[in-house]
């Protein structure tokens, strides 16, 4: 299978300009596995995919896996569907993140609760200066939040650590686990993706970046503030 054909978008996105800077995706859920494609899709070669958990029947709903993946690892049902989409191979980790291991240039925070998050920023990724650009999403059922902040720069961790919350405060079903919409993940995970496009147009002046952006679907809105 030839890769990807990119040139639709290079105007946009150059891949040779972003070079072969090693972006790690922790957590392959309704965020990370869209997340994981539409950079494959951008043309990104050092992908790193974190994630121990397995595809289950209704993950197919808000996901990018199919039926045919489900009991299957995350990462591995992943790689095949990067591989089937652009012929792309990424790198696998099944794993849980703790904050202990090496991670890289660009890290795309997505796992499933804040206690996670916040235990691998403060091991991982707080004052860690191999890691320039830090992309965490947030969503609602008709809402989300994307951050991206560069975890040395203290204006950057005073803010993003300002809106950090507890697990309980997470919206749920009414069965209790966390809502997911698809629709929903799409938009957040375009604006995830775009914060990573609008870092390397500006070769990595925050100031002309978006460190909070929020939005909501019913009705449509946004808001954006900037830490520095």
């Amino acid at each position: 299978m030839n890769p990807i054909n990119i040139t639709s978008h290079m105007d946009v996105f150059s891949r040779d300009g972003f070079g072969n800077k090693r972006v790690d995706i922790i957590g392959t859920g309704a965020s990370g596995s869209k997340v994981t494609l539409s950079l494959a899709k951008l043309g990104l070669e050092n992908i790193h995919v974190w994630d121990f958990d397995t595809v289950e029947s209704h993950n197919i709903a808000n996901q990018a896996f199919n039926q045919s993946h489900v009991g299957m690892p995350k990462v591995e049902a992943l790689a095949a569907v990067v591989k089937e989409a652009t012929g792309l191979v990424i790198n696998q980790h099944n794993e849980r993140v703790d904050g202990s291991q090496n991670l890289g240039d660009v890290v795309f925070l997505l796992t499933d609760t804040m206690s996670s998050r916040q235990e691998i920023w403060k091991n991982g990724l707080r004052y860690k200066v191999r890691t320039r650009l830090m992309i965490e999403t947030r969503m609602g059922s008709d809402s989300g939040r994307c951050y991206a902040i560069n975890p040395t720069k203290p204006a950057h961790i005073r803010g993003w650590e300002a809106t950090l919350y507890d697990d309980a405060k997470a919206e749920v079903s009414a069965c209790g686990s966390t809502i997911s919409v698809g629709p929903t993940a799409d938009v957040l995970c375009g604006i995830a993706v775009w914060q990573l496009i609008r870092w390397q147009a500006s070769n990595g002046d925050f100031t002309k970046m978006d460190n909070e952006i929020i939005f909501g679907l019913r009705p449509l809105f946004t808001v954006t503030r900037n830490f520095e």
